[in-house]
Order: structure tokens, then C-alpha cells, then sequence
């Protein structure tokens, strides 16, 4: 035979007899890894029982049993890696993780940040799935909050995805945190107007939509001195305060509003607002300046 040939056969042989030789050990690696899956699957489901019985919400257990799974199952595999190769001990295991612990953290550091964001997240629950936010320049209803990061699905139904660090260090708006919410209408009257007699046809135009909260009632107060007239607020409360009732009552509210000075004799302006004037002895006109005025997005984010 020739002596290359038969190098290699003796080689393929050798290899052929250390994997038999190994085949038990390998079994028995497979045995334990998969007692290991087993009992992971048996931590994560009572750790959400356990949870779900101390009033934390199923997103809590399923962050949680994530982590879990993750640690069991590295152990498992550590485990089984030490039977596999029996040189691989405990001791020269830990080394080498102690070793390369440095080098794991820097290349998985925002990924460590994400996790340990999302978990203070999950426990301290500043806002939930099914809160509406503003974070940065996204805003949007909170869909689901994971491990590495938050959710979010805007109001014109994309799909953002906002790590955790940012969202735990940053600078978060709930809109939906309490039961009601607060909008303006900004308006401006001409200087010589009657300014309680505005007051009553705001209010009682704003009183008249249902849906608004009554406690507390529609108020105006004055704002500002602009050079254009006196800068009034339309204010009311919206329950509940999500996007969508807010920007139902802004069209409603300017709605009634325009009804209701079109009865006094109100001759609206061109599309930058309406003109207000209450005078006695002449037509009432009513003026919203601005483009916060003009539609429902100035009062939105009041």
C-alpha cells in the first residue's frame, strides 16, 4: 500500500476509535444537558407562578424567565462540556472564564446595559405595556417590553424598537400615567375685547361636547400680551387620556367653538385661525393664531 494512503488510513482509524471511545461520555453529556433543559423549564414556570401570585405582570415573568433559562442552560453546557473532555476541569474552567470575563464585558457591554436597563425597567414599571409615551422624537403606545429593549408602535403604525438604557437613563413622557389628561386651545382675543363675556362663550361652547371631564370644569385664562391681541387658553380635561380621545375632543371642542360663535355673528378669518372681537355695538370675530391652533397636534402635546 501506499505509505501515504495507509498514514491516512491509520489516521482515520485513530480518530474512528477516540470517537468510540468518547461515544458514552458524549451520551452522557446529552443526558445531563438535557436535565438541565428540564429543570429550566421547570424554574422558569414556577418563578412566573410565583410572580404572577405577587401581583407582577406576566411581562415581569417572561423577562425574568429569559434571564433564568439563559443561566441554567450555560450551566448545563458547561457541565456537559467538563464530561466531554474530563482534562476540562472545574478549575481550569473558571480561569478561563476569569480570563476572559474582561474581553466578554467590553464586547457585550451595551447588551449587559440593555439587560440590567430592562429588568429595573420591568420591576419599577414606569410606565407598562399599553401606556402611550414620548421618548426623544418617538411617540407612540408601549406593544411590548423585553429584555434588550422596549417596543413602541407610533400613531401612524410603524414599529420602533428603543433600547432599554436609553429609555431607563433618558427622559420618558407618559401621556397615559394617570386617569386625565390636561389640553389647552390657545386663542387670541383683539385688545378691546370684552373679556368675561369671552370667557362664557368659550366655557359654555366647551361644556356642551360630551365626553369632556367634568371635574375638573373648562376654564380660559389669559396668557399673554402679544402685539397681535391678548393670548387666551381654552382649557380641559380629557378621561381617558389616550391619543386618540385628545385629539376626538381638540376637533370637537373647536368645533362647538366655531357653532357657538357663529350664532353671535362670527366671520371666520382665513385658515390660520378665526377672529374674535366682542363688541357690543358690532360683529363678534374670534382669531386662533399660529399652527398650534389649527389643528389637534399644538393642543396634543400640551
Amino acid at each position: 500500500m501506499n505509505p501515504g494512503l495507509s498514514l491516512v488510513w491509520e489516521r482515520t482509524v485513530n480518530i474512528a476509535r477516540s470517537l468510540v471511545a468518547a461515544l458514552p461520555n458524549v451520551l452522557l453529556a446529552l443526558f445531563i444537558f438535557g436535565l438541565f433543559w428540564l429543570l429550566s423549564r421547570g424554574l422558569v414556570a414556577l418563578l412566573g407562578r410565583v410572580l404572577r401570585r405577587a401581583g407582577q405582570p406576566p411581562s415581569v415573568g417572561r423577562a425574568l424567565g429569559q434571564v433564568l433559562n439563559i443561566v441554567v442552560l450555560t450551566v448545563g453546557v458547561l457541565v456537559a462540556a467538563t464530561i466531554i473532555f474530563p482534562t476540562l476541569n472545574a478549575a481550569t474552567l473558571f480561569s478561563t472564564l476569569g480570563f476572559g470575563s474582561v474581553a466578554i464585558g467590553f464586547a457585550f457591554k451595551d447588551i449587559f446595559q440593555n439587560l440590567l436597563a430592562g429588568l429595573l425597567i420591568l420591576l419599577t414599571r414606569p410606565f407598562q405595556i399599553g401606556d402611550q409615551i414620548i421618548s426623544g422624537t418617538t411617540e407612540g403606545t408601549v406593544e411590548d417590553i423585553q429584555v434588550r429593549a422596549t417596543v413602541v408602535r407610533t400613531y401612524d403604525n410603524r414599529k420602533v424598537v428603543i433600547p432599554n438604557s436609553d429609555l431607563y437613563t433618558g427622559r420618558v413622557i407618559v401621556n397615559t400615567a394617570f386617569d386625565q389628561r390636561s389640553v389647552s386651545v390657545p386663542l387670541t382675543l383683539p385688545y378691546g375685547t370684552d373679556l368675561e363675556k369671552a370667557r362664557g362663550l368659550l366655557v359654555e361652547a366647551a361644556r356642551g361636547v360630551e365626553g369632556l371631564a367634568q371635574n375638573p370644569p373648562p376654564s380660559v385664562a389669559v396668557t399673554d400680551l402679544t402685539s397681535g391681541g391678548v393670548a387666551v387658553s381654552l382649557r380641559y380635561w380629557v378621561d381617558p387620556p389616550h391619543r386618540r380621545d385628545v385629539t376626538a375632543s381638540t376637533d370637537q371642542v373647536l368645533t362647538a367653538v366655531q357653532a357657538r360663535l357663529s350664532e353671535a355673528g362670527v366671520n371666520l378669518s382665513p385658515p390660520q385661525g378665526v377672529a374674535v372681537t366682542l363688541d357690543p355695538a358690532g360683529p363678534l370675530r374670534v382669531q386662533v393664531e399660529g399652527p398650534e391652533g389649527a389643528g389637534p397636534e399644538g393642543p396634543e402635546r400640551e
